[in-house]
């Protein structure tokens, strides 16, 4: 606007002396146009005499185009200009602005229009504006850096820096006087690279068509419409939308607090993910109210395009699915007031198989202002290794909570879980979510369960209530106790908890206390050699972490019963005495051991109590009569003829060695240590 205004005035002043050179110079402090504000502006002319063209210089300390979004320091303008028809004007030459690198700048200017035109080796940013219609003018852009655009960037997305990619097409520009300003137009995006100030928002290889308009209006107002794909980080949710395009329909609206509001949102993703939305954010910037219809013919392919951020958080990426999903969800003032979900025909597999659905078919529904009946089963489901039969849960919504509308029976190993009392209720503003429930246990076959579990298979029925089961904050409690039945005694177990169930390194606490177990039953399971007799004990303060111990005190005591035989296989001594470091002796000569097949028996202990792998061993309290400094304890104390004791002699032993003894003791690769 400054040059279509001076250049007729220098021209007119050239022509009043044509005859002469002539150098004309103009310094303005200031100036103000329809389109930008300038600083410290030099402008000079020199014309030699009679001749076609001349050479013009212009210099700005400061150009601020307000509305455009741009601002230009130490700009600088030199090119030869000469006169067209149409009482035109035309100038080319190179144009530098600070130490950015020099641009080609091309201005055309006749009463009818304004054209100029900014290029660099093959990149175009391309300026028209028509005499008639002063207040609207066109961009036309050809593989223009983005970075060009960082501005626009910036007004659209707070904070937003251009990093990688190319724009093509056109952009409209409506500055009227009367009217906010409004930007229209249609780009081809070419591998688009960009993040926000903090870097929660980061895009990646954006490609595909854009069209948008834009009103800086109150409340100002943006639509998008296109199809494109690439990659990119929303917070801690990470889109892979490579291979096939997502088209995509936006409208978003800034209130009068600055928060941008999105009225609606289409998207459409083909079998894998459609979905209509309504979103409201509050003051800070957080979710305020959603109200979203979703739903995806081929679930397959959302733990890569669409979940990989959120399972990997959870500590379950590499999550399988299939079937097919459809979803409603009504979240306002940051509660949820309403969630419908049907599943047909789903398979969920946790690739380190610590749950698994087949089949999983029906309804889950929750309201928060009506009661909702909904119906979900599956045809098999595996939870941490604990694989259930057919079954199927009938659920009501009540003021917000999800409960059962009747107990449900969950067939397992023969028997049957029987789940009870559920309260579920999501997340809100007060708090995380809570859930809870009760289980009956009732006539499962322990050795299948063992079996199912990758343990040895015990024989036995489990049988117990667990009358209250607490999940929140991603920690697992059951309150109250389990009793089972085991090897014709008792096992109880209790201040059972679960940190990170399906998580990463999840972590389980147990006190487990056992009475009266048959040993013979028991040490046959194990493949330890033969022990008769009846046995008491605990594991206190156990701890597992990934499933492997890290922590506890455990203690084995046999119980004398009367009219019930203790013996100990040769086997067996030899086995503990190489788990427990420990020698056995004998009243015999050390070359008639190997004759005998047992032996009896008064006492046996063991204790191990892990601390930073190292498992602190004793034996019964017992202390060892003769040479003090072996520190020995009685692990096996002898009765009758061959009498045999065992002694340990190290009360420190590695924890994994410890681990590689008991393999090798049920392998059956130990030898006898004989003092």
């Amino acid at each position: 606007m400054l040059v279509r205004i001076l250049l007729p005035i220098l021209f007119s002043l050239l022509l009043t002396d044509a005859a002469s050179a002539r150098v004309l110079s103009m310094r303005f402090a200031k100036v103000g146009t329809d389109v930008a504000q300038l600083e410290g502006v030099r402008l000079r002319l020199e014309w030699p005499a009679d001749a076609a063209q001349g050479q013009l210089h212009l210099q700005i300390n400061k150009l601020d185009a307000k509305a455009l979004g741009y601002t230009f320091e130490n700009l600088h303008w030199q090119c030869p200009l000469r006169q067209t028809g149409n009482n035109g004007w035309q100038c080319a030459g190179e144009v530098r602005a600070g130490n950015h690198a020099p641009l080609q700048l091309t201005l055309h200017l006749d009463d009818e229009e304004t054209r100029a035109a900014l290029a660099r080796s093959g990149q175009a940013l391309r300026f028209s504006m028509r005499s008639a219609t002063p207040d609207w003018a066109r961009l036309d852009l050809q593989q223009v850096p983005l970075a060009w655009l960082q501005t626009w960037l910036g007004r659209m997305l707070e904070g937003a820096q251009a990093q990688t990619g190319q724009v093509s097409g056109r952009m409209d520009v409506f500055t009227p006087r009367a009217a906010p300003l409004q930007v229209t137009g249609a780009l081809q995006l070419e591998n688009v690279g960009l993040q926000n100030g903090d870097g929660s928002v980061v895009v990646a290889g954006l490609a595909g068509r854009l069209g948008f308009d834009y009103q800086d209006q109150h409340p100002t107002r943006l639509d998008l419409q296109g199809d494109f794909s690439g990659e990119a980080l929303l917070g801690s949710q990470y889109l892979a939308l490579t291979e096939k395009p997502v088209q995509l329909a936006l409208q978003m609206q800034q209130d009068a607090a600055g928060i941008w509001q999105v009225p609606r949102l289409f998207w459409n993703d083909g079998a894998a993910l459609q979905a209509e939305a309504r979103i409201g954010l509050a003051a800070s910037g957080e979710l305020e109210s959603l109200q979203l219809q979703a739903q995806s013919a081929d679930i397959a392919s959302l733990p890569a395009r669409y979940l990989s951020g959120a399972l990997g958080q959870l500590g379950l990426a590499g999550t399988r699915m299939q079937g097919a999903l459809q979803t409603r969800l009504d979240l306002a003032s940051g509660s949820l007031q309403g969630f419908h979900a049907r599943f047909v025909d789903v398979d969920l597999q946790d690739p380190e198989r610590r749950f698994g659905f087949e089949r999983l078919a029906g309804e889950i529904a929750l309201s928060a202002t009506e009661n909702v009946d909904s119906t979900l089963g599956w045809q098999g489901a595996q939870v941490l290794g604990l694989v259930f039969d057919p079954a199927v849960l009938h659920f009501r919504s009540h003021q917000g909570v999800l409960g059962l509308r009747q107990a449900a029976e969950l067939p397992i190993f023969d028997g049957y879980m029987r789940l009870h009392d559920l309260y579920l209720k999501p997340a809100d503003a007060a708090g995380a979510m809570q859930v809870s429930f009760g289980l009956d246990l009732q006539h499962i076959d322990i050795g299948k369960m063992s079996s199912s579990l990758g343990l040895p298979e015990f024989r036995g029925e489990l049988n117990g209530e667990i009358p209250r089961v607490v999940y929140a904050n991603d920690r697992i409690d059951f309150d109250g106790g389990l009793a089972i039945g085991l090897f014709q005694g008792a096992m109880q177990i209790s201040a059972l908890s679960m940190e990170r169930p399906f998580g990463t390194a999840p972590t389980l606490s147990a006190d487990i206390d056992f009475n009266d177990l048959d040993l013979l039953r028991l040490t046959e399971v194990f493949g330890f050699g033969s022990i008769s007799g009846r046995l008491d004990g605990h594991v206190h303060g156990l701890r597992l972490v990934d499933w492997q111990p890290v922590r506890f005190d455990a203690q084995l005591l046999t119980d004398r019963k009367p009219g019930v035989r203790q013996r100990i296989s040769q086997r067996a001594v030899q086995n503990i005495s190489s788990v427990g470091d420990a020698s056995f002796m004998s009243s015999l000569q050390n070359r008639l051991i190997s004759l005998f097949d047992d032996f009896g028996y008064a006492r046996i202990g063991i204790r191990c109590r892990l601390e930073n792998e190292v498992c602190l061993m004793r034996g019964l309290d017992e202390e060892v009569a003769g040479d003090s400094a072996t520190g020995g304890f009685v692990i096996v104390k002898g009765s009758g003829l061959p009498r045999l004791d065992v002694i340990g002699h190290n009360h420190r032993v590695d924890w994994p060695t410890l681990l590689e003894r008991l393999k090798a003791a049920g392998s059956g690769e130990i030898e006898p240590v004989i003092e």
